[in-house]
């Protein structure tokens, strides 16, 4: 199995919790170290599950010195710093890399929908500015653009600190196509939890997971059966995950994932505009789907 064996496993797409409106950093502390005791591999703070789009640049740069200061090296710490404005990425990548983050993801450029070429040029700008791992994070249905496995490609022979991308296309073939054309050690991480099982299965390395946030062990203890060749175990984890995963997603993330999150203590389930609360029908969908799965 290739893959920079530093991103592997179930890394979770963090919540940022918030308390009156303000960021709850006792409550983010406490997380973390959920996370951890629960075999979770990596923490992805300030991604699009930590509503990074609404935090503040401090409040950016806040969360992910606190998740680097809790975490104190157990696992990596992939911080969120992409944006859709080159400049600001590179800001907030220097920032990162100064607190200690392990690692940058980074989301392709949104709404500018930038061309092959302009993708290429932004991540190799993000990848020079600072000496940090960069991963790239494909996901076409909320930024408007795909970056090709052609440019992915060229982005991890011209930059060797572009080492993984976070593949949230849907599409398989893609996804087999990047495997085929990059590296060995470059790291092919699910985006999509529905996903993970059949990604590892061509080659991937993990997941990024928005699910691993309510269940880190169960998301964990999938991967680490297909890995023991335990394929039956992990097939059985996967259609036991299933369900939950799809009242993940059942309104826009990370609403019904922070909702749930509510329902079982962890957390308040505050979020910031244009982020709403889940309609009433979805709530009683949420929570079924945590019942039958023994959680509620």
């Amino acid at each position: 199995m290739g893959g920079n064996i530093m991103f592997k496993g179930s890394m979770v797409a963090m919540v940022t919790p918030f308390k009156n409106g303000k960021v709850d950093e006792k409550k983010l502390k406490e997380l973390v170290e959920f996370q951890i005791k629960n075999k979770t591999s990596g923490i992805v703070p300030c991604g699009t599950t930590g509503e990074s789009a609404t935090l503040s640049w401090a409040e950016h740069e806040r969360v992910i010195e606190v998740v680097i200061e809790t975490v104190e090296k157990r696992v990596p710490v992939i911080a969120g710093t992409g944006s859709n404005s080159t400049d600001e990425a590179v800001m907030l990548t220097k920032q990162a890399a100064k607190s200690g983050a392990d690692a940058t993801l980074h989301v392709s450029p949104y709404y500018n929908r930038p061309t092959q070429k302009g993708l290429y040029l932004h991540f190799k700008a993000v990848a020079e500015c600072a000496d940090i791992p960069v991963i790239l994070y494909n996901i076409a249905s909320r930024t408007g653009v795909n970056i090709e496995p052609e440019t992915i490609a060229k982005l991890a022979r011209d930059c060797k600190n572009i080492v993984g991308v976070k593949e949230a296309s849907g599409s398989l073939e893609q996804m087999s196509k990047i495997r085929a054309l990059c590296p060995a050690e470059f790291a092919l991480i699910s985006g999509d939890d529905a996903l993970t099982l059949p990604v590892l299965a061509i080659g991937g390395t993990g997941v990024i997971s928005v699910v691993a946030n309510i269940v880190p062990k169960d998301v964990a203890n999938m991967i680490e059966a297909f890995e023991k060749g335990n394929l039956k175990k992990a097939q059985e984890s996967h259609y036991k995950l299933l369900p939950l995963i799809k009242a993940m997603f059942i309104e826009t993330n990370p609403i019904p994932v922070k909702t749930a999150m509510g329902l079982l203590k962890l957390c308040q389930p505050d979020l910031r505009l244009p982020m709403c609360e889940l309609s009433a029908e979805n709530q009683e969908k949420l929570r079924k789907a945590l019942k039958d799965y023994g959680l509620l």
